[in-house]
């Protein structure tokens, strides 16, 4: 990796106060990169910021719950205020499930797509002006599952393929004007998501069915994901497998 490809470039991560957000937020800053890191915990962020850079002035912490339009759009305003640029927009807030479907409240569906679908479209919009303007780049941190359907998983499976489907059709959108579009999918990885997932009910699941310390980790899956944005990448996926840290890499 070139390590000034990141320098002063100003990158919003959502979700960024754990996992995958955190661990991208920590590498892009740590390339000289200045990182907004959003998240619905701001006391949380604060407390992390110092991590992913000492020097409060290339960080920034904005409370944002994806779902509520006027906190992505404040997210946006608040980053331009600051940086007065956008050069990466990094939609990889969500939430996961686990339960089948003639179990489940529909609620958990709509709760899903409220954050993994809605949360990357009100993103997008209010970012894509300033995106067009550095010719920049937008990625949706999707799934596995957003390329093929799991068991007990229709709410996430749906979310995530409705964001591939969005970015996809943004990317044809604006072939030509010199935005790239990435749909970084990773395989069993690391994470909180699967401890916070929804049950039939909507209540957190409480414990990972998994071996999460076997699992690729969330470091490794953000330096798979800076290698995409450096070679300015359109589709990554990979394909880790339960209880092994090996990858298979699928990219274009």
């Amino acid at each position: 990796m070139k390590q000034d490809y990141f320098k002063d470039k100003v990158i919003i991560v959502t979700g960024a106060s754990s996992g995958i957000g955190l661990a991208s937020a920590r590498l892009f800053a740590s390339r000289g990169a200045r990182v907004v890191m959003a998240a619905r915990s701001y006391d949380k962020l604060v407390g992390l910021a110092p991590s992913v850079n000492p020097d409060s002035e290339r960080v920034l912490c904005v409370k944002t719950d994806v779902t509520k339009e006027e906190d992505c759009r404040a997210l946006i305003e608040k980053t331009v205020e600051k940086f007065g640029r956008i050069d990466i927009l990094v939609n990889n807030a969500g939430i996961s499930m686990r339960a089948m479907f003639k179990d489940l409240d529909l609620g958990v569906i709509r709760s899903l797509m409220d954050v993994n679908f809605w949360g990357t479209v009100q993103c997008t919009k209010y970012a894509l002006p300033y995106l067009l303007e550095s010719r920049g780049q937008v990625v949706g941190v999707i799934s596995i599952a957003g390329f093929s359907a799991l068991p007990a998983r229709t709410g996430y499976s749906s979310s995530k393929y409705a964001v591939r489907g969005f970015l996809d059709t943004i990317r044809i959108e604006h072939l030509k004007d010199g935005l790239n579009v990435l749909v970084f999918a990773p395989g069993y990885t690391e994470s909180n998501v699967r401890k916070a997932a929804l049950t039939a009910d909507g209540t957190p699941q409480g414990e990972t069915p998994l071996k999460e310390e076997k699992l690729m980790s969330a470091e490794d899956c953000a330096l798979h994901l800076a290698k995409g944005l450096e070679k300015r990448k359109t589709d990554i996926r990979l394909h880790s497998q339960r209880d092994r840290k090996s990858v298979q890499i699928i990219e274009r």
